[in-house]
């Protein structure tokens, strides 16, 4: 008897590719319960992604089609690129070839779902981890039962009325902690028809993932992932981590790259999972992982040398740490746990890169600089810290990516009530004031989360923050306006003998550098001559490298 097929797409067009880990953890779950499992993976043939939906499309049936969408847009605040035209053109043509119903998921659809299953025209979408609802929804379907069972399920019942199903209870919706599998390691293929190609992917974007755990309990104001992902640690077991980075060095995927929301929060269960590695090491030299290069994400603090010591003896080649600023008074109130106390500080982030270098690992430091409370004076202050550590590259952004549901978004709806332009607030495409208003003001959830991607003429216009005590907002700026000046500083203020370790946000005119990540054309030059590993490492060589003709 044939399985019940389902299809998982990426519509990601984006270039260097990163491999769609979310669709390997669905056909994991979907496999174990029952289903046959197609992936079928635009990314790599995205000049021929219309051939492939009808080719594929033409010749199967599935019962249901899920889409994974990882980003709506790049976040970058002086590019401000959407990628929702192309995504809403490829599910066009995915219903244009069958009429299975397409449920929609992913950390960027699930910072606005609703609006986005409206805009879609998708039948079904799922907020947070989507592996446990999927399978549900795909039995239900099977069983020609009805989807409205579906705890947590977002359902499309046409012309802008979009609802939710109940989780089975409040701590289920929040933290979605019982929503990840967390006792097995995730599926992890290469060379394999109509799955995700591990290897290629690494070959093609220089790195490999791997997820320790879901969620985050903090509550940083920018940051969409405690309400993306769930605002509890959802652990996963540290032999099924292992297990999985095994599978995948074994294949020839060597240097990956930890997506936890950041791997030293919750430190008692990230050095457990490195002393499993170590454990391995030890016990097999010949164990795969002898060839594993990790890359992390972390807050500077917990960070201590016993942490170092582990990191290093795993095979940590590179520590990405984002204290975001160096100035109290900036953070306070910003970067925060769950309870809104402050974490670290500026000797935290110093002591962090002496450690890493002490254990010979590479270190990226990164600001994020235009937040409330930021003047010129305080950004001098954060590039003169950050300058003064022994890092091996520091990057800065200016501005930052409003959602609806971070606390910035929320608090910048609040301020605007429906009618009052917010100082700082800015899109590219914005032609008009800025009005944003609360949820309880909003007919629906599709409405108070449409006003952070469009405008109210349905064109694309993402809503951006700099602080208004910088240079620009002395003056009575129009919301579409450049914050040009505070960019001008940044380069003003870095040393020449700095710039080759720095990264520094720009815009067209300003310099040939290009720090963003989609389809940079540095990034496509260091896969292109097949360079490995986090492509901030990098940077320092980025003029040789550019220039050069030799592969790596």
């Amino acid at each position: 008897m044939n399985r019940p097929l389902v299809t998982l797409v990426n519509p990601n067009l984006v270039h260097p590719p990163i491999t769609p880990y979310a669709l390997d953890i669905l056909t994991t779950s979907l496999e174990a319960a029952g289903f046959e499992v197609d992936v079928l993976d635009l990314t790599l043939i995205r000049d021929r992604w219309r051939h492939a939906v009808a080719a594929y499309f033409g010749e199967h049936r599935p019962l249901l089609v899920g889409v994974t969408f990882r980003n709506t847009d790049t976040i970058y605040p002086q590019e401000q690129r959407v990628f929702l035209d192309s995504h809403r053109e490829i599910v066009r043509e995915i219903q244009r070839w069958t009429t299975a119903p397409i449920v929609g998921g992913g950390v960027g659809f699930s910072s606005m779902p609703f609006a986005l299953v409206d805009w879609f025209g998708i039948d079904y979408g799922v907020k947070g981890p989507g592996e446990t609802t999927m399978v549900e929804l795909a039995r239900r379907l099977a069983e020609n039962d009805s989807p409205a069972k579906v705890g947590g399920l977002i359902i499309n019942l046409g012309r802008g009325d979009v609802r939710q199903i109940p989780h089975r209870s409040q701590l289920l919706a929040d933290g979605r902690v019982e929503l990840v599998n967390r006792s097995t390691p995730y599926t992890r293929r290469s060379g394999v028809r109509n799955k995700v190609d591990n290897l290629a992917y690494y070959r093609r974007g220089g790195l490999g993932n791997i997820l320790t755990k879901n969620g985050c309990t903090f509550a940083c104001a920018h940051c969409v992932e405690p309400d993306a992902k769930g605002n509890r640690f959802a652990r996963r077991a540290e032999a099924a981590v292992v297990d999985e980075m095994e599978l995948l060095t074994a294949q020839g995927v060597r240097d990956l790259h930890t997506t936890d929301s950041e791997f030293n929060l919750n430190i008692a269960h990230s050095k457990a999972v490195l002393r499993e590695i170590v454990r391995r090491k030890r016990a097999d030299p010949h164990s795969p992982l002898h060839d594993l290069r990790l890359w992390i994400y972390v807050q500077p603090a917990p960070f201590d040398e016993e942490y170092a010591e582990l990191l290093a003896e795993a095979g940590c080649a590179g520590i990405n740490v984002a204290p975001d600023h160096v100035r109290d008074d900036v953070l306070d109130g910003w970067k925060v746990t769950g309870r809104g106390t402050r974490f670290y500080g500026y000797p935290d982030v110093r002591r962090l890169c002496e450690l890493a270098k002490q254990y010979g690992m590479l270190t990226m430091v990164e600001a994020l600089l235009g937040m409330p409370g930021e003047t010129a004076e305080t950004m001098k202050d954060c590039v003169d810290g950050l300058l003064a550590l022994d890092a091996t590259v520091v990057g800065f952004t200016l501005g930052i990516r409003a959602f609806p549901y971070s606390p910035l978004g929320r608090d910048l709806a609040a301020r605007s009530g429906g009618t009052r332009a917010v100082a700082g607030v800015q899109s590219n495409t914005a032609t008009a004031p800025i009005l944003l208003s609360t949820l309880d003001q909003c007919h629906s959830r599709v409405e108070y989360e449409r006003q952070f991607m469009f405008d109210p003429m349905g064109g694309f216009r993402p809503v951006y923050y700099f602080s208004p005590a910088l240079p620009e907002g002395a003056r009575n700026t129009h919301p579409g306006d450049r914050w040009l000046t505070s960019l001008e500083l940044l380069w003003e203020w870095v040393p020449p003998q700095d710039r080759p370790r720095v990264m520094l946000p720009t815009a067209p005119g300003l310099s040939p550098e290009d720090n963003n990540y989609a389809d940079n054309p540095f990034l496509l030059r260091l896969t292109e001559l097949g360079y490995k590993g986090a492509f901030w490492s990098h940077w320092p060589l980025r003029t040789e490298i550019m220039g050069d003709t030799v592969p790596a």
